[in-house]
This record gives structure tokens, sequence and C-alpha cells, in this order.
């Protein structure tokens, strides 16, 4: 079975996230150790007894979620199932991805995604920055609103997540405007997002040069399976492009739909989400419609997916 591995971003995160699988497979615990020795800090308890606002701090979300995706990627591999024929990353997620296939270290990404955080919530003061998904509009719908805010301040799309679901992402000022001519511009509805940092719109450009710095001091291999970037939906093999991908990701949407559906093409079969939560499992359902998709963050999960293996085989 042709499947793919794909790894969560910023948003998945809980206190107890993975508790369930950790409480049989020693992998999910030693995973998590093994982050807060690189970092410093104490990734297990944060993740097991919050507290939840220190979690939701954006730069201690992000190394956490990669341990965690590692973590249950540690667990799958140990089942002995064939090998992914691809794997992706919703935003953070790509990171981790990139760990899984070989791409880059594991401290080294914990290190980066830390400072990516930081980077991050630095780069617009609190307050000034939201986030919004707008709900039943095709893509061009959304690309065309954005286009008609008038300024000042920024009002970009940032994910393109699923068929009549976009993320904007800016300045207060331009959530502000959304929402107060929502009816006039033909917006149904919009979900203000719980996001203190408005990532993937311009108003990350200096913290991507930034990230850039540290991402020239990091050892990037060619991966071993391929890995699509949410900047064009396409896979890259040369650790310069893979740098560049990482760095513009980071200012320019992420073109979820177009990765998976790009995947699908290439005879994907099956997706499994490799972390904690069922966003990426319910984004996908939306965008291809029947198919096989398997969260993987709890042990029935697990078991699911490598019950279709040997379905397949039998």
């Amino acid at each position: 079975m042709k499947y793919a591995l794909l790894f969560p971003g910023q948003g998945s995160q809980a206190v107890g996230m993975l508790a369930a699988l950790g409480a049989g497979e020693p992998l999910v615990d030693e995973t998590f150790n093994e982050a807060s020795a690189v970092l410093g800090w104490d990734v297990l308890r944060l993740v097991r007894e919050g507290p939840e606002e220190e979690l939701n701090r954006t730069q201690r979300t992000q190394p956490a979620l990669l341990a965690a995706g590692i973590a249950v990627w540690r667990v799958w591999r140990a089942g002995g199932c064939a090998p992914p024929a691809v794997m992706a990353g919703h935003s953070l997620g790509e990171y981790t991805a990139l760990v899984a296939a070989g791409s880059i270290a594991f401290g080294d990404a914990l290190r980066l995604v830390e400072l990516r955080g930081e980077l991050m919530q630095n780069a617009v003061p609190a307050g000034e920055g939201a986030m919004a998904a707008i709900i039943g509009l095709e893509d061009a719908e959304v690309e065309k609103i954005c286009a008609a805010f008038p300024g000042p301040g920024a009002l970009e799309p940032a994910n393109f997540n699923a068929p009549g679901q976009v993320v904007v992402a800016g300045s207060k000022v331009g959530l502000d405007w959304l929402l107060e001519n929502a009816k006039e511009l033909g917006v149904r509805k919009v979900v203000p997002l719980q996001m203190s940092v408005p990532s993937h719109c311009s108003l990350m450009r200096t913290a991507a040069a930034q990230l850039a710095e540290s991402l020239l001091k990091v050892e990037v291999r060619s991966p071993a399976l391929p890995v699509i970037h949410n900047i064009d939906g396409k896979p890259r093999t040369e650790p310069d492009a893979i740098r560049d991908a990482l760095i513009g990701q980071l200012h320019h949407p992420v073109r979820w739909s177009q990765s998976i559906g790009a995947m699908a093409q290439s005879g994907v079969g099956a997706f499994f989400e490799c972390g904690p939560g069922k966003v990426l499992t319910n984004l996908n359902k939306r965008i291809l419609g029947a198919g096989t998709y398997i969260a993987l963050e709890e042990p029935e999960g697990i078991q699911k997916a490598r019950a279709s293996f040997e379905t397949e085989q039998a």
C-alpha cells in the first residue's frame, strides 16, 4: 500500500497529548526526555501536566509538537511496517517530516523550532497581529478579498487548508476590516483564531531572515524519503533548496490542499497523521473525500493502520 505520513503543526497541542499511546510505548516518554536534554527544560512534564498557558507559548509549543510527532513516528517505525511513499507536515510539521526523513537531526530541529517560535513571537508586537478562518469561499475569492484590503497593515491568505477553508493572517486592523465588512465582501462565516502570531504572511519576513542565519549553521541532508514542502506542494533533495523552502514557508502561505492533492495524484491511497490530534485527518477528508485517513495518536489508531497492511497482504 502506498501511504503518506503527515505531521501536524501548531494548534494540535494539548496538555496530556499522547498520554494513552505513551502508557504502553516507552518510546514516547523517551523521546520527550531526549528533547528535554537538548532544550534544557522539562518537555515531558509540560506536555503531561501543563500549565496550558505555558504549552501554548509559541516557543514552547513548537519543540513540544516536534517531539510529539517524532515520538509517534518512532512507535510506528518500531512496528515494522513498510516505509511511507512520502511525508509532509503542516507548517511546523514540515520540520518534523524532515527529521523523520533523516534530513535534519532531531536535536538540531528542536533548537531551530524553539528559535523559530521565539522569532515569530517577537516579529509582531503582542495584540497587533491576528488570524482568522474564512469558511465557504473558494481560494481565489479569498485572495481577491485580501487584495481589496486598503491598508494600512496587512491581510493575506496564510493557510489553504481545504476547499472552503482558508486561513488569513495579518495586522489586527486588517482582520478588523474583514470582520466589519464581511457581509459586503460576500463572506458568510469568519472565525477568529486564538493565535497571537500572524503566521505565513509578510509580517514574518524579518523572522524568516533571522531564521535563515541559523539554518545556514545546521547540517541539512538529502532526505531518505520524499518530503512535500508547504510552499508549493513539491519535494526537494538539495540541502540549500530545503533551507530556502523552510525560510520561504515562514512568510508565504501553507498550500496544504495542493500538497495533499499532489500526493493523491502520485498514487498515495492512505494518509496517516503522525502526532497529536486529528486536525490533518479531518482536513484531508474534506480535500479528497472518500479514502483511508487514520490518526496515530492513540494505540487504536496505530493498530488500525497496521491492520490495513495485513488486510492488503491477505
